[in-house]
């Protein structure tokens, strides 16, 4: 495990922490190796039901880390390809990461940063914090981050935030789509909480499936089709396990037998 992250497990929810508040939290290509290889230990982990990524020190993550864009911009244009794949790795690991996701911005996020927090189910943040997709100051573009920020925010705000490079505030953050909700520094532990509460509560497998749904949901241009899969995948649900003892639960009146473990 890179030294600059940290995985704290309480029951079924996995704390992933960015360590390395001396420059904010920035990626290097350690730090993406590690969030890479840790996101894919606990998506094959039956007992971790929810998964938090969250920041050390002042930052929630600053993004790309300027010593090492300074050391790639030496390197060939091949390595530089295989340097952004390894973060297109890192956001696709977690965007599709087979557990429910929590963000918890705890301050500023910049660059890659958004990325991660786009790529999370569920984001939560403060009033301090900020945020920007600054690439385009450098001359550059949030390129391999766009998929999972412009789902999340939209394209038209997409167009504006890539182009300008500005930096915008939490509630800014809360009107576009990127933030779920923003609280109190004092009280973003007790609405992250409230979040895993709710998560748990939820069915494992449906919870882990709602971004599946989503993503497909998205992505069908078949009518037919999207009819007719959605038709199946409801349908494997109810006969499952999971979806008998929720259907009896509820009939019965009663908490299902995930809740609690």
């Amino acid at each position: 495990m890179d030294a600059k992250l940290q995985v704290l497990r309480e029951g079924p929810v996995a704390r992933l922490r960015m360590q390395h508040p001396e420059v904010h939290n920035a990626f290097d290509a350690g730090l993406i190796a590690g969030l890479t290889k840790a996101l894919a230990v606990l998506g094959d982990d039956a007992s971790v039901r929810v998964v938090v990524l969250e920041g050390d020190g002042a930052s929630f993550s600053a993004g790309a880390d300027l010593h090492w864009m300074r050391d790639m911009a030496r390197m060939s244009e091949a390595d530089n390809r295989e340097d952004s794949l390894a973060l297109a790795r890192l956001m696709r690991t977690l965007d599709e990461l087979p557990k429910p996701t929590i963000a918890r911005v705890h301050g500023a996020a910049f660059g890659g940063g958004v990325g991660l927090i786009a790529c999370c189910d569920v984001a939560i943040g403060v009033p301090e914090a900020k945020f920007g997709l600054t690439e385009a100051k450098l001359g550059l573009l949030p390129a391999v981050i766009s998929p999972y920020v412009i789902r999340a925010i939209g394209p038209r705000q997409a167009r504006r935030y890539f182009a300008s490079a500005e930096i915008f505030g939490a509630e800014e953050a809360r009107r576009i789509g990127l933030l779920h909700d923003v609280v109190n520094a004092t009280t973003l532990d007790t609405a992250v909480q409230r979040q895993i509460d709710l998560l748990l509560k939820a069915g494992p497998i449906a919870a882990a499936s709602a971004k599946t749904l989503v993503r497909e949901v998205i992505a069908h241009q078949d009518g037919d089709r999207h009819d007719t899969d959605n038709a199946a995948l409801i349908a494997r649900l109810r006969v499952s396990p999971e979806g008998q003892e929720g259907l009896t639960a509820f009939l019965d009146k009663r908490m299902p037998n995930w809740v609690g473990e």
